[in-house]
């Protein structure tokens, strides 16, 4: 039996006129059957009062449960830093062994920290774990979809996580939401500063997953709300939506996907031998293939012999959709 003490949790809480949600949200931190230690609240120029619902919300919190208070930092930016350099605050500012992040409208099931602490406990290599989440309307009602149902998690993708190799999934697509994640803290020494290129999630997920161990829990500890505010979402693409974005203009998609895996290639060989040659590797050969798929001609038919060839390579595979890559390849208009 692991006897030793809990790992202390910070939770990094960013907001943006995220008033209508936060009492829920900090009650169902605050009451967690293990509470955090601190939230650190990072506000962004909000022009409500998110902040103020905030402290009332741990205050009250503080008396209905007196022997388990929260402290509360606030940090508020009189110019918006938008939603990476302001997660990149908050994370910054948390002080405990490990963090969980935290959005502003969704609700944490109550033994959610319990759940998640105990298993960095029981592996030390574990450096981000993340989990499925229940999706729920505005007013909280169960939509029958769960997060990972939405992003079509395969099963090859969960045996791969939990076996890990997290990084070549990762490389492929990012399946770690933020508002389900907790990290140790030592992360940050490889993960900052945050790029503005990436979302902070895929960033912390990704460099998590080439310098140590990653997994998820396939249970949804929280309910992640869908609603018309939301600056990051999850809904599951019908057919025709398939179909729409196959036709569509890739414009800079895959020249920014380039840029991404450029910044990351610097970032791993700033990390050093903590990094090995294979992931090194893989993150080369994925920026070849996003440079080949930024260059092809606006001529669909010119582009057969050469997206047929990218595809024997099998990197349409490794570093994309696969078949679906290829047909929007085939397809879509430049």
């Amino acid at each position: 039996m692991n006897t030793a003490r809990p790992l202390e949790v910070s939770v990094a809480l960013c907001t943006h006129n995220g008033a209508r949600f936060l009492r829920e949200q900090v009650r169902s931190i605050c009451l967690q059957t293990l509470p955090p230690v601190e939230i650190v609240l990072s506000d962004d120029a909000s022009r409500d009062d998110s902040v103020e619902v905030v402290r009332a919300t741990v205050a009250e919190c503080a008396v209905e449960r007196p022997g388990h208070p929260v402290a509360l930092r606030v940090l508020k930016n009189a110019t918006p830093l938008r939603v990476v350099k302001n997660f990149e605050q908050a994370i910054s500012a948390c002080t405990r062994e490990l963090i969980a992040l935290s959005d502003q409208d969704d609700v944490w099931v109550p033994d959610r920290l319990a759940q998640m602490v105990v298993r960095f406990q029981q592996d030390e290599n574990l450096l981000l774990l993340h989990t499925d989440a229940r999706l729920v309307d505005a007013g909280g009602n169960d939509l029958n979809q769960s997060l990972f149902h939405a992003l079509e998690v395969t099963r090859s993708e969960v045996e791969r996580i939990h076996g890990g190799s997290a990084f070549d999934v990762f490389l492929r697509r990012n399946l770690v939401t933020g508002a389900t994640a907790v990290f140790r803290r030592s992360l940050l020494a490889d993960a900052l500063p945050l790029p503005v290129e990436w979302v902070h999630d895929e960033w912390l997920g990704i460099v998590a997953s080439a310098v140590g161990r990653v997994d998820f829990l396939e249970q949804p500890l929280i309910d992640y709300r869908q609603h018309e505010s939301n600056q990051i979402g999850a809904r599951r693409d019908t057919f025709v939506e398939k179909i729409r974005k196959a036709l569509a203009s890739r414009g800079n998609t895959h020249v920014e996907r380039a840029i991404k895996a450029e910044l990351l290639l610097e970032r791993l060989l700033q990390i050093g031998d903590r990094v090995s040659p294979e992931i090194i590797a893989k993150v080369r050969s994925k920026i070849e293939h996003q440079r080949f798929r930024a260059a092809l001609p606006a001529s669909r038919l010119a582009r057969c012999i050469p997206i047929f060839r990218e595809a024997m390579t099998g990197r349409y595979d490794k570093f994309g959709r696969g078949v679906r890559g290829v047909v929007r390849d085939l397809f879509e208009s430049v």
